[in-house]
């Protein structure tokens, strides 16, 4: 079993920056992918950014420009940075992992979330 523990959200103004961090530990044999989503109260959970093993990186138009997603393999952990917030950034963000367990089998784990809150 894979855990993934977020960290770093918090309360800034518009035009403000914040990083997350997110670090992953457990019976992981590889990490096909990872990625960052949001959930605003009363919205669908939405996809913001991902990053494949190779170092791929696909994020939401809403946010491309301002955010970047990265990794540090050695960590085991996965970066959001996050650059002129908007309001409409507010949401809990959560870290999702798409991995092979040692067992050799293909799962998948979201973290407990961690609240960005970006006022005006």
């Amino acid at each position: 079993q894979v855990q993934l523990v977020e960290s770093g959200g918090g309360l800034v103004q518009a035009g403000g920056s914040l990083r997350l961090s997110c670090a992953a530990s457990g019976r992981i044999f590889s990490i096909n992918a990872m990625a960052w989503y949001r959930q605003a109260p009363g919205k669908q959970r939405e996809l913001v950014a991902k990053i494949t093993s190779g170092g791929s990186t696909g994020y939401a138009d809403s946010v491309k420009g301002r955010f970047t997603i990265s990794r540090d393999n050695a960590k085991n952990t996965v970066y959001l940075q996050m650059n002129s917030l908007k309001p409409e950034d507010t949401a809990v963000y959560y870290c999702y992992a798409d991995y092979y367990s040692t067992y050799k089998l293909r799962e998948d784990s979201w973290g407990q979330g961690t609240q960005v809150t970006v006022s005006s």
